[in-house]
């Protein structure tokens, strides 16, 4: 596949029942593994699962070996508060941090910055890098974020990220590879030297990830379409499609020089660990994992 070396991280969110809890702890003892540089842990688009976004974040630092990485948002809090935040993390071991404007609630009208807090992901960034010299990962749009006013616009946005201290731009998951090869291309002629790394979301329920496209302004081409076109009721070859789609996908970004790629894993292992086995990731140890974890 590569001379060089892969890396990888993962993405999780919080779960929402006790089902939905034990998938989640399931998918990070059969990925941990493999090793990942880092896996990250979202939170609510109004902030509403910080709590169990801290838990899980510490439970992953505290009992396994990975290294938790929890978001962080703009949403709905002071800069003292966020910072205290930062802060404890820190002094529980937490060097990684996953820095966004963040999603307001549906019922908002838009997005407005709070009052006392940080207005944009940059200058959240700066904030965060005054507390502790964390690691900082940042959101990339290869087809523009749907609020910006331009793709000039959204680019000089990454670059004020970068320039406030984040360590990498993890991009919007895409289907074109295409078109992250060109945006990467950009990123370098804007003078943006840290690493663009693509965000890769494995197709699980075609209708689910269209409605992810539809919010974020994803495009879903219409030969994906048609790959995935009569399966509603047929799990299985979904499954095999799904896979088949993404290992293309990677094997693509490989070729174009991608040495590092993050996994939006939706809670599910099966498809991300069979991508990663085929970029050449093999088992490397087993820290141990909690199946069983109250989260409040």
């Amino acid at each position: 596949m590569s001379a060089q070396p892969i890396r990888v991280s993962f993405e999780f969110f919080p779960p929402a029942d006790a089902a939905m809890e034990t998938t989640l702890w399931s998918s990070v003892e059969r990925l941990a593994p493999l090793a990942p540089h880092f896996v990250s842990v979202t939170y609510g688009a109004d902030g509403s699962t910080r709590e169990r976004t801290h838990n899980i974040v510490t439970r992953i630092q505290d009992e396994t070996t990975l290294t938790g990485a929890p978001h962080l948002t703009c949403i709905g809090a002071a800069r003292g508060e966020i910072l205290d935040i930062a802060r404890a993390y820190w002094d529980q071991g937490i060097r990684h941090l996953v820095a966004l404007r963040g999603d307001p609630p549906r019922s908002s009208g838009g997005y407005t910055p709070h009052p006392d807090g940080f207005a944009y992901a940059a200058d959240l960034v700066a904030g965060l890098k005054l507390v502790a010299p964390f690691d900082v990962s940042v959101a990339a749009y290869p087809e523009v974020h749907p609020e910006a006013r331009s793709a000039e616009a959204d680019l000089a946005n990454l670059k004020r990220k970068i320039d406030a201290g984040a360590t990498r731009a993890i991009t919007q998951f895409f289907y074109d590879t295409e078109l992250f090869v060109r945006f990467r291309d950009r990123c370098a002629a804007a003078g943006i030297t840290a690493p663009i790394v693509p965000g890769i979301l494995p197709i699980t329920r075609f209708a689910q990830v269209q409605r992810f496209a539809q919010s974020c302004g994803a495009a879903i081409p219409e030969w994906l379409r048609e790959r995935f076109s009569g399966l509603d009721e047929d799990a299985e070859t979904r499954r095999l499609i799904a896979a088949s789609l993404a290992i293309e996908q990677v094997q693509a970004l490989v070729r174009h020089g991608v040495q590092e790629f993050h996994f939006y894993t939706l809670n599910r292992a099966e498809l991300t660990y069979a991508i990663c086995h085929t970029l050449g990731l093999r088992p490397q140890r087993a820290p141990p994992v909690a199946t069983a974890v109250q989260i409040q």
